[in-house]
């Protein structure tokens, strides 16, 4: 049911995917109303008090069913980069992340070396197409999202992007994306590419609209770690106000436990 529903808001509008980070954010967001929801591998790390991709296969996967089971709504999976640079290999862990429930997956181009910070362009394209073969072979339907890093790995090449977004279409990706591209020439360059496959845009900061980005023809929109960073930012300056001037102000700003736990009833 949730990956039909997934599948019907890729096909017409523009629609909101915010990030949860865990069980309890997932059902807050699905109780405001959102009609889809993203894990974000930031977030996940950080509530394990651990940098961003730097999680494993197994917890990972765990918590992709943790916030299937908590929530009604499709849920779009961050699987980084397939947890594997070998093709067959990330055929192998995308099966395992299909099974957790999810409704949609991304993978990505970057490899998180410094050194080579993204994988050649045909390895790249290799992955896409074996990502898009394993889903095939499980009958499942998931909507693979592929994901070109240049814009937040140190590479700002519209051109290449958008070649490399070309090149995942082709191999199979039914979802576009390409994190960090902000201006509005950026954004439609993007979309007419890869037209009619929906593009998702993520928002990080306050840069555009809702509006906006769906006049440009954009089809989906995430937040990725921001929604955690703002729930960090809220907790850090709480607490440093304890601890550096032993008072309490920034309490005044926290929701009622009433409120919260109107977004768990079962």
């Amino acid at each position: 049911m949730s990956i039909a529903a997934f599948h019907r808001l890729h096909e017409a509008g523009c629609f909101l995917m915010p990030n949860a980070w865990d069980a309890g954010s997932a059902a807050m967001l699905q109780h405001l109303g959102f009609s889809a929801i993203a894990s974000t591998s930031s977030g996940h790390a950080w509530s394990l008090a651990r940098r961003d991709n730097e999680v494993g296969l197994g917890p990972v996967l765990a918590h992709l069913r943790s916030l299937v089971e908590s929530v009604d709504v499709p849920v779009n999976a961050d699987f980084e980069g397939g947890f594997a640079i070998d093709p067959g290999e990330v055929a192998s862990n995308v099966t395992l992340a299909v099974a957790t429930g999810v409704a949609g997956l991304s993978i990505e181009d970057s490899t998180g070396d410094a050194r080579a910070p993204f994988f050649d362009f045909d390895l790249a394209v290799e992955r896409v197409a074996a990502a898009r073969a394993a889903i095939d072979a499980s009958g499942s339907g998931v909507i693979l999202t592929a994901r070109s890093e240049g814009f937040i790995a140190g590479r700002p090449d519209i051109e290449e992007t958008v070649r490399r977004l070309q090149a995942y279409a082709r191999a199979g990706a039914d979802c576009l994306y390409a994190p960090g591209i902000r201006t509005a020439d950026e954004i439609r360059a993007v979309v007419n590419a890869v037209a009619p496959r929906p593009v998702n845009v993520l928002v990080s900061a306050d840069f555009t609209t809702v509006r906006a980005l769906a006049d440009a023809g954009v089809r989906r929109i995430s937040v990725g770690g921001a929604l955690a960073r703002v729930a960090w930012g809220a907790f850090m300056s709480a607490a440093v106000e304890m601890k550096e001037h032993g008072t309490f102000t920034r309490l005044a700003s926290a929701a009622p436990s009433a409120t919260i736990e109107e977004g768990f009833r079962s």
